[in-house]
Parts: C-alpha cells; structure tokens; sequence
C-alpha cells in the first residue's frame, strides 16, 4: 500500500516516487483529513488537538513524497517551494505531479515500479 510506503519512507527525500505512490499517498491523507474536519466541525473541539497532531505529524511525509515524485521528472525537491508563488506556483507542481515522470534511470535513482 503506498500510504503505508510513505510512512516507512517518513523522512526519505532520495530516490524517486511513481504516480501511483503521490497520488494513494494524497488521497488517503486528504480523506483522513476530512474525516477528522467533519468530527471536529460536528462532535467535539477536542478533534483540533488531533487535527493539529496529525498535520505536524504528516508535513515531512508529504514533503518527502513531492520531493521524490519531482525526482521522478529529474528536478530537484527544491522546486515544491515554487508554490508559494500564487496561483501560478501551484498550477506548475501541480502539472509536474500529474505528468509521467523520466523512462529508464536518471541521476536521482531507477524508474519507480
């Protein structure tokens, strides 16, 4: 399971990441972050201590996996600060975490299976 490979990879910022790994990775976290939005918003603030912990807890993962997913395009994970450029900046990730990444190996690794 690729949410399950981004945690064992928590702070791995080498290699390379396919698609399929960012994209199970994003859902799962934005569904889990969901979850716990409609309990806070419905059941109990005690929830924005969980919120707060479990987004502390999964900046670097999510980090980690962008940084080796641009890998998989042959740029450095430097280029996830280009959003903070507004609008724009995220159009650009965006696109870059859509796209298939370089065929065959490249100075970052071999192609992700």
């Amino acid at each position: 399971m690729p949410y399950i490979e981004v945690l064992q990879k928590y702070a791995v910022f080498d290699g390379r990441a396919s698609r399929r790994e960012y994209w199970l990775w994003f859902l799962v976290h934005f569904i889990i972050t969901m979850a716990i939005t409609v309990v806070y918003l419905t059941v109990a603030e005690f929830f924005t201590i969980v919120a707060i912990l479990y987004g502390l807890g999964t900046i670097v993962p999510h980090l980690a996996v962008g940084a080796r997913r641009l890998h998989d395009h042959n740029k450095s994970g430097w280029l996830q600060l280009i959003v903070l450029v507004p609008l724009i900046g995220w159009i650009i990730v965006l696109i870059l975490m859509v796209l298939p990444g370089n065929e065959g190996e490249n100075q970052h690794g071999p192609q992700p299976s």
